[in-house]
């Protein structure tokens, strides 16, 4: 563990931008957490006297089209939007890992149909997919989650497989066969943990993916309602006061989310040198 946090920081030195973007993460976090306590104001509550009110002391974000205050509204939208992120990218992680190592580990036609499964999954245009599950399911918090975990699910199943079918008949396995481990235990206890590294990148992009997934559900009214704040939510209702020159109701929630993808992006590249054995020295 120590050469590990040794190397993380060794490499964040050689790149401040992996650095800044983990710290952006982090921030992102604690936002999330917080969000109830440092909420200026009240994200729901309207005043059609403050309504449409540019960026100023009072309102650092400006208002928008019911007098809400913005920098609230985001704030309680990260919330919202990396819950859903996170507990997608969970859901998705931990069912493909299992299913796509027991695959990789086992074959035969087990492996051949989760295969064929997986590539008819990945042949349908993802965003359409969910839409398509969230429009029968229903726009509720805990269906946009179910989809954006399907849609997910598909990467992991993939990389576990390739990477448990590379590594099934290495020395180490066939010790711990020869030593009397069971199948399970082989997958659960040596193979896993042996991919788990190399899938963390690609939960970070997923993390990124799935904020996406998730604003433009809302922002296409398949997703989080109204008034409920959500960075997608919040994009499709100011894009109506652009060309009345209320640009600030689009370019705050756009923003943000750009940064939280661009952050676990770059966090994801991070990572990748981070936990590559070929880059530690």
């Amino acid at each position: 563990m120590s050469a590990t946090l040794r190397h993380a920081g060794w490499v964040m030195r050689g790149n401040p931008v992996t650095a800044l973007a983990i710290a952006g993460v982090a921030l992102l976090v604690l936002v999330a957490i917080l969000a109830p306590w440092i909420t200026p104001y009240d994200p729901i509550a309207s005043s059609v006297a403050e309504a449409l009110r540019p960026p100023s002391a009072a309102h650092l974000f400006g208002t928008d089209q019911l007098g809400r205050d913005i920098l609230s509204r985001l704030i309680m939208a990260t919330r919202l939007d990396l819950m859903i992120a996170a507990s997608a990218v969970i859901l998705s992680f931990a069912a493909g890992a299992v299913i796509g190592a027991f695959c990789g580990y086992r074959g035969g036609t087990l492996d051949r149909v989760v295969g064929r499964v997986v590539d008819v999954l990945m042949a349908f245009p993802l965003f359409v997919l969910a839409m398509a599950m969230v429009a029968a399911l229903g726009n509720r918090v805990e269906n946009i989650v179910i989809a954006t975990a399907i849609i997910n699910l598909p990467f992991y199943i993939r990389f576990a497989r390739a990477e448990v079918n590379i590594r099934r008949d290495a020395g180490w396995v066939e010790a711990a066969r020869a030593g009397g481990e069971g199948h399970l235990a082989i997958v659960l206890r040596f193979l896993l943990p042996n991919v788990l590294p190399a899938m963390a990148v690609q939960i970070s992009l997923n993390l990124g993916w799935a904020i996406l997934n998730a604003a433009g559900l809302s922002f296409i009214g398949l997703g989080v309602t109204a008034p409920t704040p959500e960075w997608g939510i919040m994009v499709a209702e100011g894009a109506r006061f652009i060309t009345a020159g209320q640009w600030w109701l689009v370019a705050f929630p756009g923003l943000a989310l750009m940064l939280t993808v661009l952050c676990f992006n770059l966090m994801g590249d991070g990572l990748r040198d981070i936990l590559d054995p070929r880059m530690r020295t």
